[in-house]
């Protein structure tokens, strides 16, 4: 189902989200709320007692909420938004066969919206995609764009006390920034003005594929930005029709920095910003740490360039940027000097990218990781593990728990254990418990003064509370 097929009978329709509070549900059932539609749903969570806060927001902000058993599809009209996942055998499906309903998944409905904007920008790529989006849609809110945007983290510049789960923000339809995902493919629905590609590696695709729906997707942009420090991002460069491309060691980039300008500090990274196409420079200095954010802030300074936004204007935006929740995210320091911090990572890239941030500084890293699925961590679990083996170091500690199960029929015959052996073997420190419960006792056990402990996982929302109650645990 194409975008132009789906979009006219948007209008006026009531939607109903399976899974409302999901980190991509959530923001795509505010945004619809807020192009003024009615919006209701229901949660696997919300029954289970899981993460409450959450949804009596929900229900304080005008969204209807149902238990998860068919009672909220009462009509015809309504169009039932659900991953392609959810069964046919969920009350709410087979309710809204029998009704009669016509089904969406979030992306083909995402697409639609954002296909209707004049200005648009798609963040893709495997890795930084969050956070780019988040930069992006910063610096076009600075410039006075207005943008309404999708993501799949809170944005800590546009949260506050009304509206703590800020992953996406409703502004002017007009102007609109999303990320884009390609482990389903769905990416091949988008229509961007801007095309963002930051990174082609292994995650829920073979390399193969990736490049295909990366390559078509450049195609499609009126502009595309590509980051030529990624040797496969910048092998499909040729397939655009107007190139922006960025770089932190590609010095032919259009936007890179000058030589021997970048400073890494603790929490913070500072470096010369270069427009070779326009010829302006500009200091940025950046309130996040590591290489990995100084080229996503390349990416959106590339990406608002793009959009006429000039390059002393994005850096000065990016000087305010508070950052998304659960990416590098400082959870507390203790009076003993052990920070514990609440991180995204959950594919060989991100977390490389993050644990190289906490090795560039002293002190003994604990890595507690919670793999997103038993599917994901079959697919990617020997690059996980040979990840973790070369960042850290034999003093650092790795603890794994089981994978995040909520039920269904996946095949859980290969679980974490496998993980742990391959790091051991590859000579590095790591344990198996099952229970996560159970591996925040033992990293209070092990925690020392200096210690940094991040807590890695992705699709678990209870993950922060976890880091909070580690936090606790090492006072």
């Amino acid at each position: 189902m194409d975008d132009d097929s789906i979009r006219p009978d948007l209008e006026g329709r009531p939607f109903f989200f399976c899974g409302i509070g999901g980190s991509g549900m959530l923001p795509l059932a505010q945004i619809a709320r807020g192009t003024g539609h009615a919006v209701s749903g229901s949660d696997r969570s919300r029954d289970q007692g899981r993460t409450p806060g959450k949804f009596i927001w929900l229900s304080e902000n005008g969204f209807e909420l149902f238990p998860q058993d068919g009672s909220g599809i009462i009509s015809p009209r309504q169009i039932l938004i659900a991953s392609a996942a959810v069964e046919d055998t969920v009350p709410e499906v087979a309710k809204a066969q029998a009704l009669g309903c016509e089904r969406m998944s979030r992306a083909q409905l995402l697409s639609a919206l954002f296909n209707q904007a004049g200005l648009s920008f798609a963040i893709g790529g495997t890795s930084g995609k969050s956070t780019v989006t988040g930069m992006t849609a910063w610096i076009l809110h600075q410039a006075g764009l207005d943008p309404t945007v999708m993501n799949g983290a809170v944005m800590k510049n546009f949260a506050d006390a009304d509206n703590p789960f800020a992953s996406a923000r409703v502004g002017n339809p007009g102007a609109f920034v999303s990320e884009v995902d390609e482990s389903d493919g769905s990416i091949a629905l988008y229509r961007p003005t801007v095309a963002v590609l930051l990174n082609v590696s292994l995650d829920h695709k073979s390399i193969e594929e990736l490049e295909v729906l990366f390559g078509d997707y450049l195609a499609r942009a009126e502009r595309a930005v590509v980051n030529f420090d990624d040797d496969r991002a910048r092998g499909l460069a040729s397939r655009a029709k107007h190139l922006v491309s960025f770089g932190i060691e590609a010095r032919d980039a259009d936007f890179t920095v000058a030589d021997g300008s970048i400073e890494y500090r603790t929490f913070a990274v500072t470096a010369e910003i270069v427009d070779n196409s326009g010829g302006d420079t500009a200091v940025l200095t950046l309130p996040m740490p590591g290489t990995h954010n100084l080229s996503n802030a390349l990416a959106a300074i590339a990406a608002a360039g793009a959009a006429g936004v000039p390059v002393k204007q994005a850096v000065d935006a990016l000087s305010r940027f508070k950052g998304l929740a659960r990416r590098f995210d400082v959870v507390g320091t203790t009076r003993s000097d052990i920070t514990v911090i609440d991180d995204f990572g959950h594919n060989p890239e991100k977390c490389a990218a993050t644990l190289r941030t906490l090795k560039s500084g002293p002190g003994r890293v604990i890595a507690f990781f919670q793999p997103h699925g038993y599917g994901p961590l079959r697919q990617m679990g020997d690059e996980l593990a040979e990840t973790f083996a070369r960042e850290l170091e034999p003093d650092d500690i790795i603890i794994m728990c089981d994978p995040v199960y909520f039920g269904g029929t996946v095949d859980r015959s290969q679980g974490s254990e496998r993980i742990i052996k391959l790091i051991r073997d590859a000579g590095g420190t790591a344990e198996h418990i099952a229970s996560r419960e159970d591996c925040g006792k033992r990293i209070s056990e092990l925690a020392k003064a200096g210690d940094r402990i991040v807590i890695m996982g992705a699709r678990d929302d209870t993950l922060s509370e976890f880091a909070r109650s580690v936090l606790a645990g090492v006072q």
